[in-house]
């Protein structure tokens, strides 16, 4: 059975840029890595914004083959997964980071997305305690992290032509010059949010596509809330789902809500940079939220 690559992914924006190559050369690329790793494929692909994953076979057990162009990524995520082996994440069973290639155990195509948003916020705080082992020296940590983007977030703040009051600003370089004095030793997933989590038979919920921090636990807990926000209309909405993922994480309240501000004014400003028009109104929802 060969493959045929979705049109929606050959199609994306992502690729508007480049790829072209890489997208040509992925039937083959399938052939090759089924031939080695001795797969077979078992159905239909699927894919994200970056990666094409397809179901396969070997030895009676299904799995789905990950590729997304070969780049540092590719190796990061990897390593992600082997510290991790399976604790609340995918286990990783086969990579080839050169080729952009990883072999996955297969979960459910349902995501944390498609559940009630305090279900959601209990899942995705439990899965922050979850992760939060020692974490290796040698990955970057959160608190570098903060120290890198407080360093250019005025500068920034100026180029943008002072989109919100410079009290916000001055609020989040505080609570910056805070979180970036101390490091902590937790493992802390980069990406956290209900899309990267599916169902699983293993656990009941497993992230996708980590990213290996060490450091705070609560470095994500903004983007936990802004990429569900929409579900949450009023204030009296958000402080509860806040209250949710706090608790299940096991945090200090005060200390998530400075992490939410925070994360909130530097993806903000990010946002605004990057020419985005949704996410930057949800920070300053969050903002308005939690500044009082």
């Amino acid at each position: 059975m060969g493959l045929t690559v979705p049109r929606a992914f050959l199609e994306s924006p992502r690729w508007w840029r480049g790829g072209g190559a890489w997208l040509a050369g992925l039937p083959e690329l399938v052939r090759v890595q089924c031939a080695r790793w001795r797969l077979t494929i078992d159905g239909e692909p699927a894919h994200g914004s970056n990666a094409l994953v397809v179901p396969v076979t070997r030895d009676g057990a299904r799995f789905v083959l990950r590729l997304s162009p070969p780049g540092p990524d590719v190796a990061d995520q990897a390593g992600a997964l082997r510290f991790w082996d399976g604790r609340g994440t995918v286990r990783l069973v086969e990579a080839d980071a050169d080729a952009g290639v990883m072999l996955l155990e297969r979960l459910s195509s349902a995501s944390l997305s498609d559940v009630a948003v305090d279900e959601a916020m209990h899942v995705l705080g439990g899965m922050m305690r979850r992760l939060a082992v020692p974490a290796p020296e040698h990955v970057p940590s959160t608190a570098a992290a903060v120290a890198g983007r407080t360093a250019g977030m005025a500068g920034e703040w100026k180029r943008l032509n002072r989109p919100f009051d410079e009290g916000i600003l001055r609020l989040a370089l505080d609570i910056g010059a805070r979180l970036s004095r101390d490091a902590g030793s937790d493992a802390v997933n980069g990406d956290l949010h209900a899309a990267q989590v599916l169902r699983a038979d293993r656990e009941p919920w497993l992230v996708v596509d980590p990213v290996l921090l060490r450091g705070d636990r609560a470095f994500d807990l903004g983007r936990v809330l802004w990429t569900r926000l929409d579900e949450m209309p009023g204030p009296d909405d958000v402080v509860r789902g806040f209250d949710i993922a706090v608790r299940a994480a096991g945090l200090d309240r005060d200390h998530g809500r400075d992490w939410v501000l925070y994360r909130a004014v530097d993806y903000w400003l990010w946002g605004l940079g990057a020419g985005l028009t949704e996410d930057p109104y949800r920070c300053e929802r969050l903002v308005s939220v939690f500044r009082s």
